[in-house]
């Protein structure tokens, strides 16, 4: 009796031994088949990026990484789907795909090029500092991220040297509403506009400019001592541009006609010696 039930036991064990093999071997020839499949879509997604089709080669690349989740292939995939879709400026689904596997794999070797390329779609899509300010405010986040996780690396470099063209950007935009409030006298507006590109965007091409504005507005409000402390301020930093000249006429009313007579005087000069070539 107990030997017929260890007989039993051990056919029972068999049948589960040979049972688990086939799960193990079914299981292996669908992952061989996966992985086959998933190559597949990915070498086809490759040939119609190559061949200008974005779309479907995107198509294909989701694909692959839907086929074979687990597989290295899989945010490479979603990587190139990404970039397929840039590739032709189809920023909206770029920007999605690339949202998404910031998600979904924050940890991959190539997270430092999904920001990068994150942060070109938003800069691509800037127009002129005239136009909204979504693109120009995301670019401009996403790069200075990019530069305080992975600043030893090339893109943080180019990330570098992006900023500064958005700041130009930015800079213009707030000259621009400057400006517009300056020509309907709403002075305080102008001020406030002009004192952001001076303490925000210094190192760009209208921070002259706008020290300029600040004196011109300051002395036309009778507000003189701020109006001498932007020109010291330009006089400092600026002495030899056409924008400190312009703010010492503020202050020097002669200052312009004593150029323009100077300037007068030496033509005159120069056409006198002419003529005596000839006499």
């Amino acid at each position: 009796m107990i030997i017929r039930n260890y007989f039993y036991f051990f056919l029972i064990f068999l049948l589960c031994l040979s049972c688990s093999k086939k799960v193990i071997e079914k299981s292996t020839i669908n992952e061989v088949n996966l992985e086959s499949q998933m190559l597949e879509a990915y070498k086809e997604g490759l040939k119609e990026l190559k061949a200008g089709d974005v779309l479907f080669a995107a198509k294909k690349f989701n694909e692959a990484e839907i086929l074979f989740p687990q597989s290295e292939y899989a945010p490479k995939s979603a990587l190139m789907a990404a970039y397929s879709y840039y590739s032709q400026n189809y920023y909206g689904d770029a920007m999605a795909e690339l949202i998404r596997f910031l998600r979904v794999y924050p940890n991959h070797k190539d997270i430092v090029y999904a920001e990068y390329l994150l942060g070109l779609c938003y800069y691509e899509q800037i127009i002129d500092e005239k136009k909204d300010l979504e693109s120009i405010i995301n670019a401009k986040k996403t790069f200075s991220n990019l530069i305080s996780k992975y600043p030893n690396t090339d893109f943080a470099l180019d990330a570098m040297f992006k900023i500064n063209l958005i700041d130009e950007v930015l800079a213009a935009k707030e000259m621009y509403i400057g400006r517009y409030y300056v020509d309907r006298k709403k002075w305080i507006s102008a001020i406030n506009r002009f004192r952001v590109v001076v303490d925000d965007y210094d190192t760009t091409i209208y921070a002259e400019e706008a020290i300029h504005r600040l004196v011109e507005v300051y002395y036309t409000i009778g507000i003189e001592s701020e109006a001498k402390k932007y020109a010291n301020l330009l006089g400092y930093n600026y002495q030899s541009s056409e924008w400190y000249e312009k703010s010492f006429s503020v202050f020097n009313k002669k200052y312009k006609k004593d150029i323009l007579k100077d300037i007068k005087k030496e033509n005159n000069s120069i056409i006198e010696k002419f003529k005596s070539l000839f006499g």
